[in-house]
């Protein structure tokens, strides 16, 4: 039996768990997501907990006991206080700027890179080098900033690029003159 699995879901006040049809459904303040539950799980809602159920003990049933509890509780968090992934951009002259609901960056390309937001994703530049990604689902929220990061990743020499903002880039030394080599 799954350790992460046992442990009890705990609901804030006003999120609610439905589930139904193998279909498990959060509601909250922030908004709804659902997920589809496959193979033998069930998931019951006691006390202001919701618990997660492993109905047998083969392998790969306890390896999804583990696995939906751990996204039904990032579903209750996103519902109740959301996600966000703060990215920033390092590069003389780059920046990010929001254009209704789409982002838009000038990051040393001769053209500047648009992205629209996805359904439940939101986009703030608190500044002209800082981006925030925000949203309910936490899966959708860091796949978007991935993508953003994956248009300029970080380059080890110089450290140009979009990265997290807290993610460390190693710097490597760059290379010496073939003189030192005899």
């Amino acid at each position: 039996m799954s350790r992460i699995g046992k442990m009890p879901v705990a609901l804030p006040q006003g999120v609610t768990v439905e589930f139904k049809d193998g279909v498990v459904t959060v509601k909250g303040g922030k908004g709804t997501l659902s997920r589809e539950i496959t193979g033998n799980i069930d998931v019951v809602v006691e006390d202001g907990h919701a618990i997660v159920k492993a109905l047998d003990t083969l392998p790969e049933t306890n390896a999804k006991h583990g696995l939906y509890r751990a996204l039904l509780a990032g579903m209750v968090k996103g519902v109740h206080d959301g996600f966000s992934k703060a990215l920033e951009i390092k590069g003389v002259g780059w920046k990010g700027q929001v254009q209704g609901n789409k982002l838009v960056l000038n990051v040393g390309f001769s053209h500047p890179v648009e992205f629209v937001a996805p359904e439940g994703i939101k986009f703030e530049c608190p500044t002209l080098t800082d981006i925030v990604v925000s949203g309910i689902s936490k899966e959708l929220v860091g796949q978007t900033a991935a993508n953003i990061r994956a248009v300029r990743e970080p380059e080890p020499y110089h450290g140009y690029g979009i990265r997290y903002k807290d993610e460390y880039v190693e710097h490597k030394e760059g290379k010496t003159s073939g003189k030192a080599k005899k």
